[in-house]
């Protein structure tokens, strides 16, 4: 059983296509996303940080028992890839049950969000991309897992609402653009100069999001800065820290972008692998 909610009658036409945090984010921006049977690299020893766990996993990492088989996924909708992999893997961490209420921000296939509604906590997924709406609304349907699916803003859809576990694999391909596009196949991975557009959206909402002892966990590249998040995590008044790493190998965007990341200081010369972290923050 799922339930389907659209955008608010109030929001324009414009509104509505320019909302942040589209379901198929980054699709293209790395050649592994169209090789589903490719594997995450290690990429060395681990940090000092023996608390920082590095994995190598398949990505097709279903081992990890917790993702939905046989998805549905329409065209233009972000497939599973190895940083839903990581976000799976670090959900599977986390206490849930039946009391549980968790959000799951641009969920695309609904992927993530069906693997937290196997515990039998309740969960909502919400996405800008209609395509993306319609496709977790189905793979609930398959898998015969009640999920509440809404169209639009993350922030605008749940506004005044409490979860005790947030989730979000948001845009963090850094881009020469002065900010994300706010329609095409760009906005899926495309996000602004230093790949943080959608990222410190998420960092200002997660307070207001979490009830005390809610927990946040969220993907995005190394790229980005993550001590930047966990700064901002920190001002917002949550405990935040890298609890896992991963390294994938660059894609298209990425090489194209090279002699322009090298210019910006994101990228070294040698670079062929791209750092995928975990922030995993809890409200006190």
């Amino acid at each position: 059983m799922f339930w389907l909610e659209g955008a608010p009658s109030h929001a324009t036409a414009a509104e509505r296509e320019t909302a942040p945090f589209p379901s198929h984010r980054k699709r293209g921006a790395r050649e592994r996303d169209r090789d589903p049977g490719r594997s995450l690299a290690d990429d060395g020893p681990s940090p000092a940080n023996s608390e920082i766990r590095r994995f190598m996993v398949p990505s097709t990492a279903l081992a990890f028992g917790t993702l939905p088989r046989a998805l549905i996924a329409l065209p233009g909708v972000y497939r599973p890839q190895a940083d839903t992999w990581l976000l799976a893997e670090a959900l599977s961490h986390e206490r849930m049950d039946a009391d549980t209420d968790v959000l799951d921000i641009g969920t695309g296939t609904g992927v993530i969000a069906l693997s937290a509604a196997r515990t039998g906590a309740r969960v909502e997924a919400v996405d800008v991309s209609w395509p993306a709406v319609i496709a977790a609304g189905l793979n609930a349907f398959r898998q015969r897992l009640p999920l509440r699916v809404t169209h639009g803003d993350f922030a605008t859809r749940t506004q005044g609402r409490r979860f005790d576990v947030v989730l979000a694999n948001p845009p963090y391909v850094p881009s020469p653009r002065s900010r994300p596009p706010p329609h095409g196949a760009a906005r899926a991975w495309d996000a602004g100069p230093d790949g943080r557009a959608v990222i410190d959206r998420v960092c200002a909402c997660a307070p207001s999001l979490l009830r005390p002892g809610g927990v946040l966990l969220m993907v995005h590249s190394g790229m980005c800065g993550p001590p930047a998040t966990l700064a901002r995590l920190e001002a917002g008044g949550l405990s935040a820290e890298v609890t896992a790493r991963a390294s994938v190998p660059w894609g298209l965007v990425l090489r194209a972008r090279r002699t322009w990341l090298q210019k910006q200081g994101i990228a070294g010369a040698g670079d062929e692998h791209e750092e995928l972290v975990i922030i995993r923050a809890e409200r006190p």
